[in-house]
Order: structure tokens, then C-alpha cells, then sequence
């Protein structure tokens, strides 16, 4: 029997949402060292004499809520460099580049993130006559939110040697307009300037990822599940850890195919380190592009650029090999994929692995795959997934923010397999819930908002927006807990408030399972605590 002496904390007089079926509902906890050891009611928490107590004024607490899928280093870079979130015409995005030019002396690289044109009049790219008017001095490289497209201007195509005579890599597009380059590069291509751009320095990564890391905190987020990266990244990431600089929980996936990924095969995966703070057991593999600049690989045409389809950036012969060593070696494999081609051809790859590596060659049997984002799958193959044991990672706000240029973009027929959340769930499949930040704004609120009420942040809906795929209010919850666990083979230790298991929550201002949809979104973080320990108090604020 614990001794109340014995308790480091107790949290009382709460609204207790706990996603364990057995107990579903709470006032208090007690937690000893990282671990949970009393759920129940505030009467039962008396009993506990602890060296802090927490009195919750009956203030909501969920199981930390864990972001399955963004990329930490660029959510840290969008707070450092030039932010064009909220840029709501070309006009504004061009004054913001104006302003950065009056700053920086010639020659110096003006580089940005965050603009998205399908909100602008007319919802055109920018182009690099746009940019020659502001900048005609400074290389200009501006990356598109969901980071699948940049706009470059002359001076920049210019370092790059980027000419009418240049051809389009593989898995990207140089886009032209009478045959010259007009400044907009989707996906591979974008390459052709960014290798070009100053690498920042260690320091400016660190501070990135560290801006990174405090932001997601003060949101609530316990966990994230970060989506590639490569050698110096882990590099720094560990380093970080043994500093006791980042206390956040951070699941990792190593970009492949390539070098990483192989010296990843055989060095093998990493986890439970720094305190059950660090795993890294993932390969990332990007398959396509993105729907918004017109990369995600489609089966038929776009239905308002009917010359293109997309394209996958990654060849599959070259991706079957990596596959089946993952399985012989116990490493998980989540492959990002937007496209219906891109998903079925996803889906094929994953099952012919699967079949040329039976179970009994596996380090890990149930591999617990993954398909980050499944954003737009054709019906016939919704059911594949849960058939093959695969988990969609999908991101609530891509069908708030896309509901205003999906239906051009696709035609009102495949919008029925787009952001299928429902459909998902009721094939058998779980999903773990993510924000794709900084592609979207990466806040747990718009993501379970997203999710219950599948309309824009103003209210807004469109004709064919399936309405029905909506999720509940208690899906949508398992979605940033339990189902994340899950995906990361942590669900006997996160993803529940449960004796036994490790001692992470949220404390959030409002009771999001039952006030009114428009209220989730003003609804904030009040405390996070991972381990048992405040990482953020918003009651000093």
C-alpha cells in the first residue's frame, strides 16, 4: 500500500476525462515519481499527503495529447524567419518581403514560409515578376504552407541556373509560362534553389527546434511524433536530450530512402531513451506532393488543370527493398501519401513487403505501418487498410483549410474519399490524430475542432463535404491519446489516465466534450505536465 508521504502529486477537484472504458470519468490523481498510482474521486485523493497538490476548480484534464505527425525544426524556423501565415493577398505577401528587403543588405537570401493562394483573388501562384518588383537585388525563395512548392525570383533562378533549357527532375516541376521558368518549382524541384541557400548554422538549428519544442508545450501537446528527419537533426536532437534541454516527449522518424535510413537499418532503432522521452523506430518516406499545389499523385487528371495528375516522388522499385529490411529488422515505415494513385500504389508496396516477409521473419510481427495523411483515397481502397493492419495518420485541419479549393481541384465525385475520417473508423482502422505543423497552425484545439465539426473556423461549410465523415467527441479524443499510443507501440504506458501508466496530462480551460463546437476553439492550455512534472503553467500568464 502507497503511504501518503510516498505521493510527489496530486491533482484534485477535477473534470477528469480519462479514455479507459473501465473508468471513464475522474476527480482526481496521484502520481508517484513518472506514473500514475490513484485514479478516482477527490474524497479518495485526501488521503494523499503530497508535495504538490494541484486543486483543478473543476477545470478539464485529458490524457496528454500527442501531435502524430509534424516537423519540429520548421515549426521553430516559422517562429524565426519570415512567417506568411495570414498573408490574404498577394499584395500583403509581397509588402511583407518588401519590409525584410529594407532590412538586409544586397545579395543577402530573403527566405520565407507559410503563404497559401487558394485564399488570395484571383487564387493564383505568385510569380518571380512578382517578386523581381520588390527584390531586385537579393534572392528571394518563398515556400508555399504545405512546404510542397516555393516561388523564387530571378536573382535566385539566376545562382540556381535555372533556365528555360532545365529540365524537371524527378518527382518535380519546374512550372513555365511561354517556355521560360515563372518562379514556382513544386516538390523536387524546389531543390534546384534551396541547395543553393546558406545552411544554418548549429546554433540557429538548435534555437529553431527549442522555439519548436516550448511552442508545442505551451499548446499541450505532450508528445510529438516527428516526421523526418535527417543525420544532423538526430544528431542534435539527442545532444539536446543529454543536455536536459527538451521535455517534451519526441517519437522520431528518419527520412529514406537514402543514407539515413540505411546507417538507420543497421544501427537500429532507439527506445525508451532519456527517461521514455526519446523513440526512434520510423522511416519517413514522401510519395507525392501535395493536393494545393497540385503534386499529390492522382488517378485521373486534376479536374481544373486537366494536362497534369501529379506525380510520386519517390520510385517504388526503390522503395521495395528498404521495405522488406524494415520488416526483417523491427522498424516501422509511415510513407506520406495524398494522392488516390499515391495511396493505392502505397498500399500495394506495403503488401507485396508484407507477403515476401511473412510474420515469423519479422522482428516485430504486427508492424503497425503507417499513411501519413490518406487525404484523398479512393473508396474501393478504404477497406485495404484496415485489412493490411494500417494506421491513417490524418490531420483534422487539411479538410477546413482544403474545403476551399478541394472541389475545384478534385470535382465534387472524389471529395467522397477525401479526409474519409468516418469511413476509416467504421472499416476498422484507428487513426492517429496529427497537425501537420507548420503546413497547418499545429494547435490541438483547431485540430479537435476540425475533427467534431468539420466546418471552417468561421462556421463555413461547401456542396459535397460529407458532413457524415465528422468524428464524435470521443473519437476525436482517442484520436490525440490512446490511437497515437498505439501507433507508437506505447499504448501500455500513454494514451489513457490509468494506474500504472506513465503520468502525462493536459489541463485545458473549458470542458471540450460537451461545450458548444465554436467554444473549442477559444478553449487554451492551462498546464501541461509530462512525467509528473509542470513543463508549462498558464496560470502565471
Amino acid at each position: 500500500m502507497i503511504r501518503a508521504q510516498d505521493v510527489d502529486l496530486v491533482l484534485a477537484n477535477g473534470n477528469i476525462y480519462t479514455v479507459n472504458e473501465k473508468q471513464p470519468k475522474a476527480e482526481a490523481i496521484a502520481v508517484k515519481g513518472d506514473r500514475i498510482v490513484s485514479v478516482g474521486s477527490s474524497a479518495e485523493a485526501k488521503k494523499f499527503h503530497a508535495a504538490k497538490l494541484i486543486d483543478l476548480r473543476g477545470r478539464t484534464v485529458v490524457p496528454g495529447l500527442t501531435d502524430s505527425h509534424c516537423h519540429i525544426f520548421l515549426i521553430g524556423e516559422r517562429e524565426i524567419r519570415l512567417n506568411l501565415e495570414g498573408t490574404n493577398t498577394l499584395e500583403d505577401l509581397l509588402s511583407k518581403v518588401k519590409a525584410r528587403v529594407a532590412q538586409l543588405p544586397p545579395g543577402r537570401w530573403i527566405t520565407g514560409r507559410g503563404w497559401i493562394e487558394t485564399f488570395w483573388k484571383p487564387p493564383e501562384f505568385p510569380n518571380r515578376q512578382d517578386l523581381d518588383k520588390i527584390a531586385p537585388d537579393n534572392p528571394v525563395f518563398l515556400t508555399r504552407a504545405d512546404g510542397h512548392a516555393s516561388v523564387a525570383n530571378s536573382v535566385a533562378l539566376k545562382i540556381a541556373k535555372v533556365d528555360r533549357n532545365t529540365p524537371d527532375p524527378f518527382g518535380g516541376q519546374i512550372l513555365k509560362t511561354n517556355g521560360e521558368p515563372n518562379g514556382m518549382l513544386l516538390d523536387n524541384a524546389q531543390e534546384l534553389i534551396s541547395r543553393n541557400i546558406p545552411k544554418p548554422t548549429e546554433a540557429e538549428r538548435e534555437e529553431a527546434l527549442l522555439r519548436g519544442i516550448d511552442r508545442e508545450i505551451g499548446l499541450g501537446w505532450c508528445e510529438i511524433q516527428n516526421a523526418g528527419s535527417h543525420k544532423e537533426d538526430i544528431e542534435l536532437i539527442r545532444k539536446d536530450f543529454e543536455a536536459g534541454k527538451i521535455r517534451i516527449r519526441f517519437i522520431n522518424a528518419v527520412y529514406g530512402p537514402g543514407e539515413d535510413a540505411q546507417n538507420f537499418l543497421r544501427e537500429g532503432a532507439t527506445i525508451n531513451a532519456f527517461g521514455h522521452h526519446f523513440t526512434q523506430r520510423t522511416i519517413k518516406v514522401i510519395f507525392d506532393g501535395a493536393l494545393g499545389s497540385r503534386g499529390a499523385a492522382l488517378l485521373k487528371p486534376y479536374n481544373d488543370a486537366p494536362e497534369t495528375s501529379g506525380f510520386l516522388t519517390e520510385k517504388p522499385e526503390e522503395l521495395r527493398p528498404m521495405f522488406e529490411e524494415a520488416l526483417r529488422r523491427g522498424i516501422q515505415v509511415e510513407t506520406h501519401a495524398i494522392g488516390d494513385r499515391a495511396n493505392r500504389l502505397i498500399l500495394d508496396l506495403y503488401e507485396q513487403a508484407f507477403k515476401a516477409v511473412p510474420p515469423d521473419e519479422r522482428k516485430i510481427p504486427e508492424p503497425r505501418w503507417r499513411v501519413e495523411h490518406a487525404q484523398i483515397v479512393h473508396p474501393a481502397d478504404i477497406p485495404r487498410f484496415a485489412k493490411l493492419a494500417l494506421i491513417p495518420s490524418m490531420q483534422p485541419s487539411h479538410a477546413i483549410s482544403d474545403l476551399f479549393f478541394a472541389p475545384s481541384r478534385l470535382g465534387i465525385e472524389r471529395l467522397a474519399g477525401a479526409y474519409a475520417w468516418q469511413s476509416f473508423l467504421k472499416s476498422g482502422c484507428i487513426i492517429a490524430g496529427g497537425s501537420d505543423a507548420p503546413v497547418e497552425r499545429g494547435e490541438p484545439m483547431i485540430e479537435f475542432y476540425a475533427a467534431v465539426a468539420r466546418k471552417s473556423t468561421k462556421g463555413e461549410s461547401a456542396e459535397g463535404w460529407h458532413p457524415e465523415q465528422a468524428v464524435s467527441r470521443e473519437q476525436a479524443l482517442k484520436m490525440f491519446t490512446i490511437w497515437p499510443a498505439y501507433a507508437a507501440f506505447e499504448e501500455n504506458d500513454k494514451g489513457s489516465i490509468q494506474v500504472g501508466k506513465l503520468a502525462d496530462f493536459t489541463v485545458l480551460s473549458a470542458d471540450i466534450m460537451k461545450i458548444p463546437e465554436p467554444e473549442i476553439l477559444k478553449t487554451h492550455c492551462v498546464t501541461t505536465i509530462v512525467g509528473g512534472e509542470i513543463v508549462f503553467d498558464g496560470t502565471k500568464n
